[in-house]
Formats: structure tokens, sequence, C-alpha cells
């Protein structure tokens, strides 16, 4: 007997709303992006001048003052909810950054989008049409998923991507049946080269999605830099070239997407290593040239370059993402590994340490017992080992499904 589980799980969509409707989606989008800024402006400013606290009740506070003033009296023509929730998001951010979760809160941009959550009390949902707060008539959605059956939203999200696309996200509750106990289990070694090596010997492309549009996107970019900033045709060029990387970015999503997917369906354990992919990604340390004061020698930054670009176009963290919160939902086990494991330097048959080696070895034999190794192939087969060691030890970072076990 396999069993189910209640999970919150939002569903996104596409929808495409009338001049009037985008009007006052533009409008709300921009006013939940000035209050956020200014709400961090005053508690930034209130503990490095003053030493002072800034709660969410302080904020919320000075969001009534705001909306009395003649200046941004403009606040009260947009429903009041999303205009709460931004300072609610707010807190949560600053929240996750004392936690040690999440970096300290940043400005909002406009030519980023911008985000809108509206609760129960200002959207009216009746199994098929959404209407939100001041609006006449439902969002022209286009499904292209079937909610769960009688589903009640809880929050909706409405999204401008910088490539001007309209989304909804759907927060609803569903119950998901967790997937059949199977025997198997899988280490998997992430790399530029191959996007993921299998403990099994299997070897996925890295697809390379941004290379595809390469061209096109340096071609768009020239002519962005060649625009006149604030004008209609900088936004014009602007919107073209964020297309492109929106292009891109849901290219790599759905391969993310499907291969995580599989992963989970055929292993009842994956191990995956923790990578630091802020770090790899790093700029090179500049080297100043001691017989030169104010110079500096050459320090390979050109050559890290295009490693630094293929290490942000695979999308290693998006990927550890998907794969937690499925293992969670299907009932599989993840085991995340500690960075400094050396995967590479040991010998998956005999357990040796044969020291560091050099990137351009991707062969080599154990010194020990002679075994020829692949070098990718083996960090997968360690990691494997590592995984399932610290499963059955209980250390280290692991997520497993606790509520009870198929039948």
């Amino acid at each position: 007997m396999v069993s189910s589980r209640q999970f919150k799980r939002a569903y996104r969509f596409r929808f495409y709303p009338t001049p009037e409707q985008e009007n006052l989606l533009r409008r709300t989008v921009g006013c939940c992006r000035l209050v956020y800024n200014k709400a961090l402006h005053e508690r930034s400013t209130a503990w490095t001048k003053e030493r002072r606290r800034v709660s969410y009740k302080d904020t919320s506070a000075l969001l009534t003052g705001w909306k009395k003033t003649d200046d941004l009296n403009f606040l009260n023509e947009v429903s009041c909810v999303p205009l709460q929730q931004t300072l609610r998001h707010l807190q949560k951010a600053y929240s996750n950054f004392f936690n040690q979760t999440g970096d300290y809160p940043t400005y909002k941009r406009k030519s980023h989008g911008g985000s809108a959550e509206y609760t129960r009390s200002a959207f009216k949902w009746d199994g098929r049409n959404l209407t939100l707060a001041k609006m006449r008539e439902p969002l022209d959605i286009r499904w292209s998923r079937t909610l769960p059956r009688k589903a009640q939203p809880s929050t909706i999200t409405v999204s401008l991507d910088p490539a001007g696309r309209w989304h909804v996200s759907i927060l609803v509750e569903d119950t998901i049946a967790r997937l059949r106990k199977k025997s198997a289990a899988v280490g998997i070694d992430l790399g530029t080269d191959s996007f993921a090596i299998l403990s099994t010997g299997e070897k996925i492309d890295n697809p390379r999605h941004r290379n595809r549009d390469m061209k096109r996107l340096a071609k768009a970019q020239r002519a962005l830099a060649r625009k006149q900033k604030g004008s209609r045709n900088y936004e014009k060029a602007r919107l073209k070239v964020a297309r492109i990387q929106a292009h891109t970015k849901d290219r790599r999503t759905d391969f993310l997407h499907k291969l995580s997917t599989r992963l989970i369906r055929e292993n009842q354990t994956i191990v995956l290593e923790d990578l630091a992919v802020r770090n790899m990604s790093r700029r090179c340390k500049p080297k100043p040239d001691p017989e030169h004061p104010g110079q500096y020698l050459p320090n390979r930054q050109a050559a890290k370059r295009g490693l630094n670009r293929s290490i942000t176009d695979t999308g290693w963290r998006e990927f550890r993402r998907m794969l937690e919160y499925k293992s969670e939902w299907y009932g599989r086990t993840l085991t995340i590994l500690d960075r400094w494991y050396p995967s590479s330097q040991t010998c998956s048959t005999c357990g040796e340490n044969t020291g560091r080696k050099p990137l351009d070895i991707r062969q080599w034999d154990c010194p020990y017992c002679g075994t020829h190794h692949d070098r990718d192939i083996n960090a997968a087969k360690n990691i494997l080992a590592a995984g399932l060691a610290v499963t059955v030890c209980g250390h280290g970072r692991s997520r497993r499904d606790d509520a009870g076990s198929d039948r």
C-alpha cells in the first residue's frame, strides 16, 4: 500500500491581462517595490545611525503614515493586501539573514520585474475563474496544468519577469502519493563537461544552454549598449535581451526538472556533494606588482572567466533545490555530503587516499591496488559509498521521509 501526504504546492501559469488589468497590476507591483525599498531604507538607517531595531509592526505603522502623505497618497489606489505582504517578506528576509540562511536584503529594481502577493481576502475563486482585488473581470489564464479537485487557493502571487511576461502562482493544499520503495541508490558527481556523472557509470551531457543563444545575446547586448538610457529604443532593446535570457532560463529549468524527476523515480537514496558555487565562480584575486607600485601582474582571470560562465550556466543550486523538495514529496532519501570530502582523491576499490590531482588528469591508476579509474565515475562511486555510510550512521545532512514506510 502506497501512502500519501498533504503538501502546500504552487501551480504556476502564464496569463494575458487586458490593458486595464495590466495598468492596475503594474501600479500594484510598483507600489510593492516602493514600499519594500522604503521599509528597507528605514530599517537600515535606524540601525546604522541610531543602533535602533525596527520591527515588522513598526514598518506597518510607517506604511499607514505614508498613505496619509500627499507624495505617497497613490498607495491607496491599489489593494492594501499586497503592500502588507511585502512588509512580511522583508521581515522574512531579515529573519533569514540573522539565522544565517540568506544574505542581507537588497533593494528591488524596476528592470527585474516584480511581484505582488494576494491572500484570501483579496481575490475571488470559483473553481475556474480568478479575480483579483479592484478588478472587474477575471484573469485570462492559460491553464497548462490541472489543479487538484476542489482546490482552495490560500495565496495568489502575480509576477512580472524582466521579459515582460505575466505569471500567476496559485498555492493550494495537494495530496501527493509517495512512490513505492526501491532498492537502487545513486551517487552524483556534478561537473561542467558532463552535467552529472552517476555512480552507475552513466554520464549526462551538459546541454550548455547559454551557448545556443550566445551570438544572438551578444548582438542584442551590443545594440542595447548603443541606445540612450531612458529612451523608448533603449526599453525595446532591453526587452529583446531579457527575452533571450528568459528563453535560456526556461530551457535550463525544463532540463533540470526532467533530470531530477527521473532520478527521484529510479532511486530510493540519492547522494550529492555540497558545492560552494559562489566561491567556485568568484573572480581571481588581483596580484600587485612588487616592482611597480599601483600596477598588477596577470592573475589568469581571463582564463577563468569561461569557467565561471560554465558554472553559472549549469544550475547546480537549482538542481539540488529540486531534488530536496521532490525527495520530501515522494518519500526518497537525499543525503548531502560535506564539501571537503576527498571524492576525487580516494580509490573507490581499495579506499586509499592517493592525493590531489590536477584537473587535466581525467583517468588514473591506483598506486596501491592498480585499478584503472575514470576520475568522475570514481568520485561518484565514493560519493555514494560515503552517503550510504552517513545514512546508516546518522551523521551529516540528509533529507529522508519520516512519516512512515511504504508497504
